[in-house]
């Protein structure tokens, strides 16, 4: 059984995915000898803007990344069904790839810049991760059927 319910499921969620979403990005960038450091550094301009120094945009990365993550969390963990919850995220990544780096993005030069394909692997696999943990946590999660009735003690 998962403690604290609904909001637990989406904080961890959240967490989980923001820590192994950027594999896919980080991967083709150890492939291909970019910076492995980039996309961070183009994440903090989200609150920096034209910001260039890395001392300055790592630690905005982090608190972008990290604020995006979760409420992007929120929004799956009300919108991704119960059913098939991890191959829910294929498609809803694709939709939040298009708003981050489509919408979004493109008013950052350094995000615009960013190879696309490993950005938009990053957000499926954000996305995938986050519902397969929510599913995991939510069969571990007793169903109101065996909860007990009102008044009494489980």
């Amino acid at each position: 059984m998962t403690a604290g319910g609904p909001l637990a499921d989406t904080v961890v969620a959240g967490s989980i995915a923001a820590v192994v979403s950027g594999a896919p990005s980080t991967a083709y960038a150890l492939a291909t000898g970019e910076s492995v450091v980039e996309a961070t550094l183009a994440a903090g301009t989200l609150l920096l803007g034209g910001e260039e120094r890395a001392t300055r945009l790592l630690p905005a990365a982090a608190v972008a990344h990290a604020a995006l993550s979760l409420g992007w969390a929120a929004v799956l963990a009300r919108l991704l069904p119960r059913r098939h919850t991890a191959a829910w995220g294929v498609p809803a990544g694709l939709l939040i790839a298009v708003l981050d780096l489509g919408i979004v993005g493109r008013r950052r030069a350094r995000i615009r810049a960013l190879p696309r394909a490993p950005q938009i692997a990053d957000h499926v696999a954000y996305a995938v991760t986050v519902g397969a943990v929510l599913s995991r946590r939510r069969r571990q999660q007793p169903s109101t059927s065996q909860a007990a009735p009102a008044g009494t003690s489980a």
